[in-house]
């Protein structure tokens, strides 16, 4: 099966490598033949061994009908989702570590696939190199999910994790983080948790079966976390993180948002440090997993992209099924009616938790405290 790659950043290098180094043992362990053929980029990459590759030409590639699967690693929206729906709609099967694209405009691509009987899958868009995407629609198919919810952002994981174990301040986790290449120039996206509100909302389409436009999602990052909040939740046995959850409720609505909160250090999610993602998935037969690992990284993620590309050329003349349906009115729950556990801190009394209460209860409870800091508890 012959491949195209649009953009040779690290993603797409990344896919590159793969399939110019490992192609023979791929062919062993799977019997799936893959060529690279084309990488489309408008930059130039002098003396790279990828040169043979490169084009700037997106019509040699959508019009090469010897290509079969096209790896999507731009980024963006523009121009990533014409050229991918174009791709679909020429037959061509596409993976994406485009988690913006998925989550913005998942369910058009989706369509588009099943109108052209091809397939448009996105493992390495959520997790990295953590499988998540494939055991929730598959090797979870025969459960109703309930509930997902993790560390979603390596990114803020690390900031948080040397705030708590050496007492760095938020500016210096971060300045750390961006020293070493978990955070980008402008960390935006992953510290206001515009990354992982992506991600949630791709994991509770996939879960529950209707689109949930990021749009809609509270999201809440961590920039106002300081280091006494993380002395005084860790006093009471508690990490702070930065949590995605969705939930199905009993209405037939979801509970959606990204925050930080306060995770119990006898749990999993509490002891996931580092960069290291994790993801927590509720079902009615299987009870709780928990799957967890690198969540990003050029080697971690090329690896979940050429994985979809594998099942894709297993599968090149069957179209998978696999997606969600359009997105539902007042499906999001108000969180106004949610009620949570709160950890509080103010001048007038020590840290503490509260009982459940919902954000009228809580602003009754603190009436009349200086409160310094509210964070969520995640149980």
């Amino acid at each position: 099966m012959k491949c195209a790659i649009f953009g040779c950043g690290v993603v797409g290098s990344g896919a590159a490598d793969i399939i110019l180094r490992n192609a023979g043992i791929i062919k062993e362990k799977t019997g799936v033949e893959l060529e690279l053929k084309y990488i489309l980029d408008i930059r130039e990459f002098p003396e790279c061994e990828y040169t043979p590759y490169l084009t700037k030409d997106v019509e040699k590639i959508l019009g090469d009908e010897e290509v079969g699967i096209i790896v999507e690693a731009m980024g963006g929206i523009v121009p990533a989702f014409d050229f991918v729906s174009r791709a679909l709609a020429a037959g061509k099967h596409v993976a994406t570590s485009n988690k913006e694209l998925v989550a913005k405009k998942g369910d058009v691509l989706l369509e588009l696939a099943r109108e052209n009987n091809v397939n448009f899958m996105f493992e390495a868009a959520v997790g990295g190199g953590i499988p998540i995407i494939r055991p929730i629609s598959r090797c979870l198919a025969a459960n109703r999910i309930t509930e997902v919810a993790g560390i979603l952002n390596g990114t803020t994981n690390f900031i948080l994790g040397r705030m708590i174990d050496e007492g760095m301040d938020f500016g210096e986790a971060l300045s750390l983080a961006q020293k070493l290449g978990y955070a980008e120039k402008d960390p935006t996206a992953d510290v206001e948790g515009i990354d992982a509100c992506r991600k949630i909302c791709i994991l509770a389409s996939l879960a529950f079966g209707s689109h949930v436009f990021p749009d809609g999602v509270h999201a809440e990052g961590i920039t106002k976390i300081t280091l006494e909040d993380v002395r005084a939740a860790d006093g009471l046995g508690y990490a702070i993180k930065l949590i995605a959850q969705t939930k199905k409720l009993e209405n037939g609505r979801i509970k959606i948002l990204v925050s930080p909160a306060l995770v119990s250090r006898t749990s999993v999610l509490g002891n996931v440090n580092g960069v290291f993602n994790a993801c927590l998935v509720r079902g009615d037969m299987v009870g709780e997993t928990i799957m967890t690992g690198p969540g990003a990284g050029k080697e971690a993620t090329a690896s979940a992209v050429i994985g979809d590309v594998i099942d894709m050329a297993e599968h090149a003349e069957k179209r998978k099924f696999f997606g969600w349906g359009a997105e539902k009115p007042d499906y999001i729950e108000s969180l106004e009616n949610i009620a949570e556990r709160y950890f509080i801190r103010s001048e007038e009394k020590p840290a503490y938790i509260t009982d459940l209460l919902t954000p009228a209860q809580l602003e009754d409870e603190l009436r009349g405290l200086n409160v310094i800091s509210k964070i969520r508890v995640f149980e």
